[in-house]
């Protein structure tokens, strides 16, 4: 149980939109021809649609012909890597995450692309993508995103205190936002595994003073007790 809090911690859900941006009709269009974009975008709808409900097989279904038809197409990739991912497909999901990292040019799904090489353990891989996106800094949600994953690489190698020092630069934020209490969490458990006790008590305790329904949290505080 309580391993799969952390990993549900550090592998945090992708929002999607239900409904595709509108230029991605356009690109459709360009890929499938302007007879068959109607059909394309309304796929790609209903895939969003069943994203959002955790249906990711059914997403898989929906977008796996269209990946092939309209390869150029961003968030087709994007999406369908996204339900690989939650899938476990990690190498599937490495392909079109990759492809769609190259025709975004964005930096928002790095740490899940970033996670799925860890899962692989593609070590340096994941390095390459932490040390791309912090020094891009797209935002903080995204960046505190990487720094989980790559801080969840090295505890992974065993290299625990360098998984520490790697959070400790991001917990103590000005305002604290929703993200912070999943970097709080992977932080806590790490000073757990290291047998930090006070600080694990500290930082669960600052979760559950902002929401008692956080993971385990109640669980794993009275633990420590």
């Amino acid at each position: 149980m309580r391993r799969q809090a952390t990993r549900a911690v550090a592998r945090g859900a992708a929002r999607r939109r239900t409904r595709p941006p509108r230029e991605v009709g356009e690109d459709l269009a360009a890929a499938v021809g302007e007879r068959r974009a109607g059909a394309a975008e309304r796929r790609l709808g209903d895939a969003a649609r069943a994203f959002e409900r955790e249906r990711y097989g059914e997403v898989t279904r929906l977008l796996r012909s269209l990946a092939d038809q309209a390869p150029a197409v961003a968030p087709v990739r994007e999406l369908l890597g996204l339900a690989l991912y939650r899938q476990g497909k990690w190498s599937d999901a490495i392909r079109h995450l990759e492809a769609y990292r190259t025709l975004s040019r964005a930096y928002d799904e790095h740490p899940v692309l970033a996670d799925c090489h860890r899962a692989l353990g593609h070590w340096p891989e994941v390095a390459a993508l932490w040390e791309e996106l912090r020094a891009a800094s797209p935002g903080a949600e995204v960046v505190t995103e990487g720094r989980i994953v790559a801080a969840g690489a090295l505890a992974d190698q065993g290299e625990v205190r360098a998984a520490i020092r790697l959070l400790r630069k991001g917990a103590e934020p000005s305002r604290p936002k929703w993200f912070h209490l999943r970097l709080w969490y992977a932080l806590a458990d790490l000073y757990e595994r290291a047998g930090d006790m006070p600080h694990a008590r500290q930082l669960f305790a600052r979760i559950l003073a902002r929401d008692a329904s956080f993971a385990d949290v109640v669980e794993r505080l009275e633990a420590l007790e």
